[in-house]
């Protein structure tokens, strides 16, 4: 699977998903783009996912008609999201396109 981290995402959490390609919005050089215009930009790139913590996503955008899943994650720390790892993955696996998925970081 092809995967986009937003920014806001932590960079080690790559390792965790060691059977997927993944890729930064840094990266790509789309730091500047807003959700709609990243959700679009990384659908003609062919990613499947997008994992972001950008909480607000789920009000300002449809994702009925959307190819790209969406997985948000509801923290920012990577201490605390390292120890998350596993319900992520299991989140990723859960994706189907068009789904949108909280992962709930305590």
């Amino acid at each position: 699977m092809r995967i986009l981290f937003d920014q806001g995402v932590p960079v080690p959490l790559r390792k965790g998903l060691p059977t997927h390609e993944v890729a930064t919005a840094f990266e790509l050089g789309w730091s500047t783009l807003r959700n709609g215009e990243l959700l679009s930009a990384a659908e003609r790139d062919q990613f499947n996912l997008l994992v972001t913590t950008d909480q607000n996503l789920k009000y300002q955008q449809n994702m009925a008609n959307r190819l790209i899943s969406v997985i948000v994650l509801l923290s920012t720390s990577w201490p605390r999201i390292q120890k998350c790892i596993a319900d992520i993955g299991a989140a990723v696996d859960r994706a189907k396109p068009g789904s949108y998925e909280e992962v709930v970081v305590p």
